[in-house]
């Protein structure tokens, strides 16, 4: 015999159903948990449960006395920081996952002998993987690593770990670059990554060092709609 629904779960439907739609767009008030108990015939801690829910979930913000607000779920990333997207996703609440595309050795072409500082023809590890929020694609990297400083980069298994874990455990992290800008990808790219082609994404190009060794460069690639980036610069004295 299957369990009724809780009472809770149609407000939270209902309440999705409109941000999903547009009715809520960013930055709209919700109805007051006693309107919805009231037009639900609910309890008002029913009422507060589902919109408890929505909150953790990362759809609503309460602001107090002011309301609770429909909120930007964009992914987001410290942009100063070398962060695990894996435990990013995970630590917003969601579920991540991701898709390998590609991991061999190939032959350095001019671009990554020059972002790596390897002479042209030099082997370098290359890894893409498509990394997923609740199965939507919110980022493509595409990685060069040095050999010489991750010499097992090749054997990890990326279902289970990222990248970044990889790095970081061989090479502990010391400096970092990031260069941000606007693109628009290829017809692959915007397969993999399940956009439309003439949607702008946000292009971060990172590249990092180990003490004074340079251990990767990567494209990072991102839907526009998707992601967004969050800098803070504090004063110091």
């Amino acid at each position: 015999m299957t369990s009724p629904t809780p009472r809770y779960k149609a407000i939270e439907d209902f309440l999705l159903e409109r941000i999903h739609g547009g009715a809520y767009p960013v930055n709209h008030q919700i109805p007051p948990e006693e309107q919805l108990a009231r037009d639900f015939g609910v309890s008002r801690m029913t009422a507060n449960k589902a919109i408890q829910n929505l909150v953790q979930k990362g759809y609503l913000v309460r602001q107090a006395g002011l309301g609770t607000f429909v909120t930007d779920r964009k992914a987001e990333s410290p942009l100063h920081e070398v962060m695990n997207i894996a435990s990013e996703v995970r630590g917003r609440g969601h579920a991540y996952s991701n898709a390998v595309v590609r991991c061999e050795a190939i032959a350095a072409d001019d671009e990554v002998a020059l972002r790596l500082g390897l002479r042209l023809g030099a082997e370098v590890f290359h890894s893409i993987l498509v990394h997923l929020q609740d199965g939507l694609p919110i980022q493509l990297e595409d990685r060069f690593v040095n050999p010489r400083w991750v010499p097992h980069y090749l054997q990890s298994d990326f279902t289970q770990v990222t990248p970044n874990e990889v790095l970081v455990a061989s090479c502990p992290i010391s400096d970092v670059e990031h260069v941000v800008e606007a693109v628009l990808v290829d017809a692959r790219t915007a397969e993999l990554l399940q956009i439309d082609p003439a949607m702008p994404c946000l292009s971060v190009i990172r590249r990092t060092w180990s003490d004074d060794h340079l251990i990767s460069y990567a494209r990072l690639i991102h839907p526009g709609d998707r992601y967004k980036l969050r800098s803070l610069h504090k004063r110091r004295g």
